[in-house]
């Protein structure tokens, strides 16, 4: 995993799209696949990685843009 990545995790019954090392959220979304779009789209543009978390919080998938 980057350490400058973003995350998508399961958080306050909403996926949330947050970068690696910050407990800030940058964006809330009400279904996993929106947090993974915008994940994506900021991964691709900072070149960096991108982990996704299911609902256990276990990552189920790792994408690199870098």
């Amino acid at each position: 995993m980057a350490s400058n990545g973003q995350l998508v995790v399961h958080r306050d019954g909403k996926w949330a799209v947050r970068k690696t090392g910050s407990d800030r959220v940058t964006k809330k979304f009400n279904t996993q696949k929106e947090a993974i779009r915008e994940a994506r789209k900021i991964t691709k543009n900072q070149g960096n990685g991108l982990n996704i978390h299911g609902l256990d919080g276990r990552i189920r998938d790792q994408d690199s843009y870098g």
